[in-house]
């Protein structure tokens, strides 16, 4: 399915199909809700949700995938299936893209709530909603939206 004839998914609908995989247990590779996800698994398994089947086969990937090969393949990836937010600002439904540090790639993803919160996976944790706190705001790299999506 192309982009262009996938479902409009609307930010009230985003928010409230990443509510549902809040307590999924973090699994390194896995995008199953209620059974296991990384921070990209959250992503790809509302993708299937929200759009459809995944734009592009996903292979295995090492925790360390983003320092390995260089450039920046998350962010490489968003602008080839996601839609930028032109003003990167942070509203429901959201893509958020983080680096850890300036001048490393983009390696952790989240789904904005509201303007000051996201659910997320992280390792050694279930999938939460967060506040987005200064920590997290000043480790933001981009901003994108589903594609199609409507407000």
């Amino acid at each position: 399915m192309s982009a262009s004839a996938a479902p409009q998914p609307t930010r009230a609908a985003i928010v409230t199909a990443a509510r549902g995989w809040i307590g999924t247990p973090y699994r390194h590779q896995a995008s199953l809700r209620g059974a296991g996800c990384d921070c990209l698994g959250l992503l790809r398994g509302l993708w299937r949700e929200l759009i459809g089947p995944e734009p592009a086969a996903l292979g295995p990937y090492s925790p360390a995938w983003a320092e390995i090969g260089g450039g920046d393949p998350l962010i490489e990836a968003a602008r080839r299936h996601l839609a930028p937010r032109a003003d990167g600002s942070i509203a429901p439904g959201a893509v958020l893209l983080f680096r850890w540090r300036p001048g490393l790639p983009a390696k952790h993803c989240g789904i904005a709530t509201a303007p000051d919160r996201m659910i997320h996976a992280h390792d050694g944790a279930a999938v939460a909603e967060v506040a987005i706190v200064p920590q997290w705001r000043r480790r933001l790299a981009a901003t994108f939206d589903f594609p199609g999506m409507v407000d």
